[in-house]
């Protein structure tokens, strides 16, 4: 049987090493300023293990792995009905992208790219006020990974919100086709925040589990989504979780997964683990660069991919 720690401290070493690990994020002055030296991972097993390796404990701001929380939020609140205001098809467009929106009537193809993650916010406010919002957002993920110290780092939150123009388009725009209903400046509001949140890799990968756990958490029992809806939101992660990288992500991975400009991944092997992985530095299409390659090692080294035998 494959040893997974040393798996993931042969991993992280040889991250460490590598010299080529992409160009941490621009347009968000605070995440310029990250160190693109570091590297985590961490695995969660079924039955709550935590294994992991590198600066797994050092905390990131999670950006757009939060709209696999917000989507699953939504769905437990909402069911099926999520699926008026949003697509469940891959965009092939950057994920900040109005074209496609205008083209397709305000409606977003899918809920990972900012124009949908947007009008999922919306439906989670309900009438509420942004506070509220996210107040329940920083609940439900502190629920799932067992851990009240997690929070939002304010510092990013006002950053996004200053650099927010292309955000405000995109919501401007659906709301002049209806598919937006509270004020704009409300669901920015929830929505920068909920993407300014910090987590290391060890609590995002407990926050995971049970999305590999047929939507039930093994630790506590509890059933956080259905089992289809479960299935639905992995399925949704492999086809859309890494922007236009998306199909090049699961061809090399093979494992469900979200990706944010933070520099995190969270990846799924259903059934077998929840993954969480953190390098600063992205890809051309913002995705981690060293965070792909170790997810593939991975997944090779443990062969967890969802296309196996």
């Amino acid at each position: 049987m494959t040893d997974l720690q040393q798996v993931l401290d042969e991993i992280a070493a040889e991250a460490a090493s590598d010299e080529d690990r992409g160009i941490v994020a621009q347009y968000i002055p605070e995440l310029a300023k990250v160190d693109a030296k570091q590297f985590g991972i961490a695995v969660t097993l079924p039955d709550g293990t935590i294994l992991s390796a590198g600066d797994a404990a050092t905390g990131f701001s999670i950006q757009s792995v939060s709209k696999v929380f917000t989507l699953a939020l939504a769905l437990g609140k909402l069911g099926d009905s999520v699926w008026s205001s949003v697509g469940r098809e891959p965009s092939g467009n950057p994920f900040n992208s109005i074209v496609q929106l205008e083209q397709e009537k305000g409606r977003p193809r899918n809920p990972f790219i900012n124009a949908g993650a947007i009008a999922v916010v919306d439906l989670i406010m309900a009438g509420h006020q942004p506070k509220e919002a996210i107040g329940e957002v920083i609940q439900f993920i502190r629920h799932l990974a067992d851990d009240d110290s997690i929070l939002i780092d304010e510092h990013v939150a006002r950053s996004e919100t200053a650099h927010g123009d292309r955000n405000a388009s995109l919501a401007h725009f659906m709301r002049s086709f209806g598919n937006i209903d509270h004020p704009v400046d409300h669901v920015l509001g929830v929505y920068f925040h909920q993407c300014a949140l910090v987590m290391n890799c060890r609590q995002l990968s407990r926050a995971g589990l049970f999305l590999a756990s047929q939507g039930r958490d093994p630790v506590t029992g509890a059933q956080v989504v259905s089992e289809q809806r479960a299935r639905r939101i992995n399925a949704i992660m492999l086809t859309c979780g890494h922007y236009d990288g998306s199909g090049e992500f699961a061809f090399r991975v093979g494992l469900p997964g979200k990706s944010g400009v933070g520099g995190g991944i969270l990846a799924i092997a259903p059934g077998k683990a929840s993954i969480a992985v953190w390098s600063p530095g992205l890809d051309r299409v913002g995705n981690s660069k060293l965070g792909t390659a170790a997810l593939e090692q991975l997944a090779r080294r443990m062969d967890w991919s969802v296309f196996g035998a």
